[in-house]
């Protein structure tokens, strides 16, 4: 709107600042689930309560996103991402405090959470709106590649780190990076007024398509996680794998997510129908087969491998839908999908959870199937907007 953007150099060191703080706040996110045991032998704690940390901060992503997106609407981003890095990094230095108690990291982790809330919201327009708008989708996808890291290198690398020098240590170098997120983003993303740029609103505004993907959204993701949630009993139980190899085949799901949103991110500008479509259609046909061929080792790691090839793309696609189909400001609209995703993991798991004693694990990735199967039906309702744009392809200066 009349400003200049700011140099190439400037804009990709702000891009990969908010790729690491991604990175970031995924890791923090999911850590204590590689350190469950150490933490609950040192904190003196029960397993569950250590389970908590992860569930209780899921939920609060959900129920603050949209309630912090609105609150902070006319906060400039350079201030707002600045002050949300600094929450990360302290909560994460709180964390590894050598006399933190169960209460206290509990504090820290919510601190964590409502930050991650926001950070999620604002994170898209603010990278997107440093390119020309043709480019959403693929600096999208670059965003969401430094979300998929956390998976595969992230949490591994933590859990390693913990096992050799304690479960805080990798809170503290998770702190660190914060920091430099922290620091390039203050120095090198522009002040500007929120509701400034192309990437404040929709690009197509359409309420209809908008609520088509927040249910896509919500149903694929509690399709995924009804059967994930309890993939680990499913790989001994059904599978036949070892402890070792479970790590092994759950690195190849992680390894395949990270491949998968490497490979759709390019296309998501060209191919905005198909990037969403694919991935869903992926996921019911990975789900479902893991249910009739789980016994197949062979055919499990390929299963796991489609999994993870569809469960990260299809949510980075709807990120790049509600940019584009928001029918008001694009934060409120993407704190409203990572609601939806963050409301799915909790059904997920509390549905899988239900089924487990009654259809044992095979049934919950029969059930997963069955509702991502549901989320294609809705997806496939016809759309003008996302189909005209697929044939006519994108705006001419597209490369």
């Amino acid at each position: 709107m009349g400003s200049v953007r700011p140099a190439p150099w400037r804009r990709a060191a702000v891009v990969a600042a908010l790729m690491l703080a991604a990175f970031t706040f995924n890791t923090t996110e999911n850590l204590p689930v590689g350190l469950l045991s150490l933490m609950a032998d040192d904190l003196r704690v029960s397993l569950t309560a250590v389970g908590a940390l992860v569930t209780g901060y899921g939920l609060a992503v959900a129920v603050a996103s949209l309630p912090l997106a609105h609150v902070s609407r006319s906060v400039p981003r350079r201030y707002l991402m600045t002050g949300l890095l600094a929450v990360l990094a302290l909560a994460s230095w709180v964390s590894a405090l050598a006399a933190v108690s169960y209460g206290l990291l509990l504090a820290a982790r919510v601190a964590t959470a409502l930050a991650q809330a926001l950070f999620w919201a604002v994170m898209g327009p603010v990278a997107v709106g440093l390119f020309p708008p043709e480019r959403r989708g693929r600096i999208i996808g670059l965003l969401s590649v430094g979300g998929s890291l956390a998976t595969v290198a992230g949490v591994p690398a933590g859990t390693w780190l913990g096992g050799h020098s304690g479960w805080r240590t990798p809170f503290a170098v998770l702190g660190a990076l914060a920091v430099v997120s922290l620091v390039a983003v203050a120095v090198l993303l522009p002040t500007s007024r929120p509701q400034e740029g192309h990437a404040a609103y929709g690009a197509a505004p359409d309420r209809r398509r908008f609520v088509v993907v927040l249910a896509t959204t919500a149903l694929s993701v509690t399709g995924a996680f009804t059967g994930f949630t309890y993939v680990v009993a499913f790989l001994d139980e059904v599978s036949g794998f070892g402890q070792d190899a479970v790590s092994a085949v759950l690195m190849a799901f992680g390894a395949a997510g990270l491949a998968g949103v490497t490979v759709a991110g390019p296309l998501l500008d060209r191919y905005p129908r198909a990037t969403l479509t694919v991935p869903v259609a992926g996921q019911a046909v990975a789900l479902v087969g893991l249910y009739a061929a789980g016994g197949s080792q062979v055919a499990t790691v390929v299963l796991l491998m489609l999994l993870g090839a569809s469960v990260a793309p299809a949510f980075m696609a709807t990120q790049s839908q509600v940019l584009r189909v928001a029918p008001g400001r694009t934060e409120t609209a993407l704190a409203a999908n990572s609601a939806a995703f963050n409301v799915g993991v909790a059904a997920g798991a509390l549905l899988g959870g239900v089924l487990l004693p009654l259809t044992g694990t095979p049934g919950t990735f029969l059930a997963g199937g069955v509702l991502t199967a549901v989320a294609l039906v809705v997806l496939s309702r016809p759309d003008t907007v996302v189909a005209r744009e697929t044939v006519d392809g994108p705006e001419p200066g597209v490369r």
